[in-house]
């Protein structure tokens, strides 16, 4: 490591330490022929696969845009930030554990989904409407309808519902008017 104020090739290591969670090393070092101090930060230099767009591109992964659209479907969802960077971190490290150097943009967007279904039944929706590119009503429908076919075997208790409880509930009844 260079000094950044005298350029000088050799420096030591006075303290060595985890930062970032874990993800980081922070390391003090000074400079041995200044004498000055400064810190160093190292991290894991992961590489991400290239995309393949339907039209056949490539281009680089781009987490930012990941996150805008994770974003979007969330959007005026009782969802934190937290939770939207946990998603989006979950995703890159799919990405990475597929070892693969391309990966097309068809199983990405399989992966938002699985990670939009586990977090809000509205936002899957909403990302599934855009991605499969719903043309009318009946396909939300659908869409809806196997949403509550997946889910009866498990019900999720830690997010919103976007069908009712029971099937029961859905039918309407006959009420009065009230007087």
């Amino acid at each position: 490591m260079h000094c950044p104020f005298c350029s000088h090739a050799e420096t030591k290591v006075n303290d060595s330490r985890l930062a970032a969670e874990g993800t980081q090393i922070r390391r003090r070092r000074e400079c041995l022929a200044c004498g000055e101090r400064f810190t160093t930060f190292e991290t894991a230099e992961l590489v991400m696969p290239l995309v393949i767009k339907k039209d056949r591109t490539r281009v680089p992964f781009d987490e930012h845009k990941l996150r805008g659209g994770i974003e979007k479907s969330l959007e005026k969802r009782p969802v934190s930030r937290e939770a939207i960077e946990d998603t989006v971190n979950h995703i890159a490290r799919k990405l990475r554990a597929l070892g693969e150097r391309e990966v097309s943009s068809r199983q990405i967007g399989e992966l938002v989904m699985e990670e939009l279904h586990g977090i809000d039944e509205v936002a899957y929706v909403r990302f599934a409407s855009i991605y499969r590119q719903f043309q009318d009503v009946e396909a939300f429908r659908e869409e809806i309808e196997q949403l509550g076919r997946r889910r009866a075997g498990y019900p999720r208790g830690d997010q919103l519902s976007l069908l009712p409880a029971d099937a029961s509930a859905a039918r309407p009844t006959s009420r009065k008017p009230s007087k």
